[in-house]
């Protein structure tokens, strides 16, 4: 099968991602496709050099997309951080590797950038995604927690 070409988001893809972002029982849940908000949170986005959204084009189509974000620190001796999130991929293209083409892309983009680390977190419910990110060699370390503000 054809490899796509993994480069930053740009403005005519937004859709697409939006799309990917809801193509799973929880995304299906949250996210509003076609809602104004995405068109200001990628010009946010797109804004910051911290942040990264990229995306897998196939001839013209959007097949996978992941957010990358730098995080300076001063915790283990002043590292980057390097927070992987949102990474999604279309049906059709699951299991045949494009999601480890995906992580492994972003991986070095952390290590050209200096990150000292990658680190994600992951819905509990999406047990696959984790087997997923254990064989990638990510280890689980750390307990998760959020607080949602919009409650």
């Amino acid at each position: 099968m054809t490899s796509p070409v993994l480069r930053r988001a740009a403005e005519s893809d937004l859709d697409a991602i939006v799309d990917l972002l809801a193509d799973d029982p929880l995304g299906r849940t949250r996210e509003h496709p076609g809602d104004p908000a995405y068109a200001a949170a990628f010009a946010a986005i797109d804004a910051d050099p911290n942040q990264l959204l990229a995306v897998a084009d196939l001839d013209g189509a959007i097949v996978g997309t992941l957010q990358l974000t730098f995080i300076p620190g001063l915790s283990h001796a002043g590292a980057t951080r390097a927070q992987l999130e949102a990474v999604r991929v279309r049906t059709d293209r699951r299991g045949d590797g494009l999601g480890r083409e995906l992580v492994t892309w972003a991986i070095e983009q952390a290590r050209r950038r200096g990150a000292a680390m990658v680190q994600l977190t992951s819905n509990v419910s999406r047990e696959r995604a984790h087997r997923f990110y254990e064989r990638l060699g990510f280890e689980h370390t750390h307990v998760g927690m959020k607080l949602d503000l919009r409650a």
